[in-house]
């Protein structure tokens, strides 16, 4: 099965159906399978006194206003989840977005969502899980922040409210935006898929596409990864993101890697195959050879090309006779 590729839109619409439009432009003409965005209501979601993250302070350049007050402006509301599907038909590319509190999660299954997609910020918040798993429909699980038992009781939520392991995608992934590489810890993605038999894969936060390339090479079945349209707009996650060019470029090189990856069957390849009889070598005589002499590390040597006697069968030539005249690098 190919990778599924998440092309993570996230907020950098920035409030804007156009923009949200023209991201759905990008994911579609980059190649990803599906580009998903996030649905909220604010005030189900933070605190109104809650404080921003310190990435967000960063890239906002309005520092003084409140997580709330940023995220109320973020809000998708249904009529544009709507509209934003229908484009998505058009557009030839699955349409999902992440749910963050118990109405968005009705929501989004009213509009007839086939993946549902867990940030890692809810993977301790047991009435969200179960009313996701109750669902019955696919899940992707990001996990970052998490250990490895949390995971699991997580998972076991999950699985005991009504979705099969089978339907549950767990993505490694680290929460800061950007993710220093030494923080990536992309071995822990195939402890994950060890300790729990599910399929795995990696959402990633860091600046490039090694990573996320890196993590197809392992396994990873489902790669997420931020886009947006412009890295320099205000907004808490264009900083972390890929440009339209750069997804592309993720995406070409995950594909490239995924044929790359093979069916694991060590023999020649058909494109090599025509190089054995050029590359590979020949027992041939070092001097001319009278026939009944015997042959002789002395008299005998190996060069290109093949098609004479394989030099694996050295040992068994030597000291027997020459049943004719040989030439200098005549094949025996």
């Amino acid at each position: 099965m190919s990778v599924f590729i998440i092309a993570e839109a996230g907020v950098n619409h920035n409030g804007s159906t156009e923009l949200a439009k023209q991201l759905i432009d990008a994911a579609s003409d980059a190649g990803a399978d599906a580009v998903k965005f996030q649905t909220f209501k604010a005030e189900k979601l933070v605190s109104k006194d809650a404080k921003k993250a310190e990435y967000q302070k960063k890239n906002m350049q309005s520092d003084d206003i409140s997580q709330y007050t940023m995220l109320k402006q973020l809000e998708l509301d249904v009529s544009t989840h709507k509209e934003l599907i229908a484009y998505c038909k058009t557009k030839n590319i699955m349409f999902l977005s992440t749910p963050f509190d118990l109405e968005s999660i009705d929501m989004l299954d009213s509009l007839g969502l086939e993946i549902f997609k867990i940030p890692s910020g809810e993977i301790t918040n047991l009435p969200y899980l179960r009313a996701i798993a109750k669902l019955g429909k696919k899940i992707v699980l990001s996990t970052g922040m998490a250990t490895l038992s949390e995971v699991e009781d997580a998972l076991n939520v999950l699985t005991c409210n009504g979705t099969s392991k089978e339907n549950i995608t767990v993505l490694h992934a680290n929460t800061m935006y950007p993710t220093p590489i030494e923080d990536v810890n992309l071995k822990a993605m195939l402890t994950i898929a060890d300790a729990f038999n599910v399929a795995y894969g990696y959402s990633d936060h860091t600046l490039g596409i090694e990573v996320p390339t890196a993590a197809v090479a392992l396994g990873a079945s489902v790669i997420e990864k931020h886009f947006t349209l412009d890295k320099t707009m205000s907004g808490p996650d264009h900083k972390a993101s890929l440009e339209p060019y750069e997804l592309k470029a993720m995406v070409s090189a995950i594909r490239n890697i995924e044929k790359a990856m093979g069916d694991g069957v060590k023999k020649p390849s058909k494109s090599e195959t025509p190089n054995i009889k050029v590359a590979r070598k020949s027992i041939v005589a070092g001097r001319p050879i009278k026939k009944g002499e015997h042959f002789s590390e002395e008299n005998l040597s190996v060069k290109r090309p093949a098609g004479g006697i394989n030099p694996m069968q050295w040992d068994e030539l030597i000291g027997s006779v020459a049943q004719r005249d040989y030439a200098e690098d005549e094949m025996i």
